[in-house]
């Protein structure tokens, strides 16, 4: 896309997360930014349809609502267009993306828990005819995914690996707000009323669970959540080390401080008959493949990384983007 206007820079850079949790959302950003309600809403609808935008709304923890995973396929490439187009086509799974490996198909894979989760990856292996390659979350060192589009890169504070905690019970109402939620809002005057609307609530309920679901850790964040390859971030790799378990954390902890690594965490490895021993993953976006190849180099050199047996995996192709579903079949617009 071309690049955005300095009003659509400031909603796309600034609001990512912090989004305003009240009754008329958008008029109090315009407030904000010089500017009018329904420009705002004009104007983020527009990111929308070029795709800069994917949705607004909640970002929720990994794991702590349903059951989720990283999965795999290593697939011939005369077949990769059939298998990505059946994995894509799955409600469970809301991102899909071809990778430079053996395992070249990457997907995650959503439920509402693990049997569902389970019932699922077996579905995607008989309806291909490829084994899945299951690596769920162990421990989250840095996992966020916002982008600073001004290419401003600051320090961040000391991180703490977390272990994965259970998945939350979700009261009625709850399980009722994630439904429509997780779809994000629409791009009215007053957003949570139709939420509220959707869900069966009353629009103060609404705001209120959301502001406790964001001061629990539940939803990392609440915002703008942008596509990156459409605002210019053309590239990214996954790196993956296979680190001794006693080493793991401390390390982990130590590159979810760089600036550069936009995802950090710990996966299950996936030994001996799958062939894939790496249980340390970090992610690095960048504007080419040149910009993400020298911050891998300097990762390497500044933690002592060449001892370790390690690989990275470039993203060539993206099938599928979207935030996940918790919640199948709920209702939507």
């Amino acid at each position: 896309m071309d690049a955005p206007s300095p009003l659509a820079f400031r909603l796309l850079n600034e609001f990512q997360r912090g989004f305003p949790l009240c009754a008329r959302p958008y008029q109090q950003l315009a407030e904000g930014l010089g500017s009018s309600e329904g420009e705002v809403i004009a104007l983020l609808a527009g990111l929308r349809e070029a795709g800069a935008v994917s949705r607004i709304g909640a970002v929720f923890a990994p794991r702590r609502v349903g059951a989720s995973t990283l999965a795999a396929m290593a697939v011939p490439s005369a077949d990769l267009e059939r298998v990505a187009d059946l994995i894509s086509r799955r409600p469970e799974v809301n991102h899909n993306y071809q990778r430079e490996h053996r395992y070249n198909l990457w997907f995650v894979a959503t439920a509402e828990d693990g049997a569902a989760l389970d019932a699922a990856l077996n579905s995607m292996t008989v309806d291909t005819g490829y084994a899945v390659l299951r690596l769920p979350l162990l421990e989250g060192y840095h996992i966020d995914l916002g982008f600073d589009l001004g290419g401003r890169r600051a320090p961040r504070g000391i991180c703490q690996g977390r272990s994965v905690p259970d998945a939350a019970a979700l009261s009625a109402p709850e399980r009722a707000l994630l439904g429509v939620l997780q779809h994000g809002l629409e791009l009215l005057p007053r957003p949570f009323s139709r939420l509220a609307l959707r869900a069966g609530l009353d629009e103060a309920a609404v705001l209120a669970m959301i502001e406790v679901w964001l001061e629990s850790g539940f939803v990392k964040r609440f915002g703008v959540v942008v596509r990156h390859h459409e605002l210019g971030y053309a590239a990214n790799a996954m790196c993956v080390w296979d680190v001794p378990d006693v080493e793991v954390a401390a390390l982990g902890a130590r590159l979810a401080l760089e600036p550069a690594v936009t995802l950090c965490y710990r996966r299950a490895r996936a030994l001996p008959a799958a062939g894939w021993p790496y249980n340390l993953f970090c992610m690095i976006h960048g504007r080419n493949r040149a910009e993400v190849e020298a911050e891998i180099a300097a990762l390497r050199a500044r933690h002592g990384l060449g001892g370790y047996v390690q690989d990275v995996l470039f993203s060539l192709r993206r099938f599928k983007q979207r935030g996940a579903r918790y919640v199948h079949g709920a209702a939507h617009g």
